[in-house]
């Protein structure tokens, strides 16, 4: 079960890495090159999407029905395991929805400057003319 958290959190690390590339200043033909490898490489990778949205299902079904440990009768370890799994489901939680959020985040940056290139060529032919 760990193994999917560790792909989630590489993608993650991946689209940040991807989102902060786009963002900073570089020259153009760079950040052409580069949003045009961008936008060859989402299509693929959305998978992101649904996996994140599988994985925020299964922890909604598994803090539904997870067993509380509130009463006295529990041990000093069961409590620290189960308040362990809360934190750890917390953690899931904002990993799935910065995946989601990033993945939207890198598709938005990538549309905006291709439609400025577009505008930019409009421009050019409008000044040749």
């Amino acid at each position: 079960m760990a193994l999917q958290w560790v792909i989630l959190t590489c993608v993650v690390a991946a689209e940040s890495a991807i989102a902060l590339l786009l963002t900073l200043p570089s020259p153009k033909l760079l950040k052409n090159s580069a949003v045009s490898l961008v936008s060859l490489i989402l299509q693929p990778t959305s998978f992101v999407v649904p996996f994140s949205c599988f994985q925020l299902l299964d922890l909604y079904w598994k803090n539904e029905h997870r067993l509380e440990c509130t009463a006295e009768i529990c041990t000093a370890a069961e409590r620290d395991r189960y308040e362990k799994s809360i934190y750890k489901a917390q953690r899931n939680v904002i990993l799935c929805a910065s995946a989601c959020l990033l993945y939207w985040c890198i598709y938005r940056i990538c549309k905006y400057y291709k439609e400025i290139q577009k505008l930019e060529e409009i421009e050019k032919k409008y000044e040749e003319q």
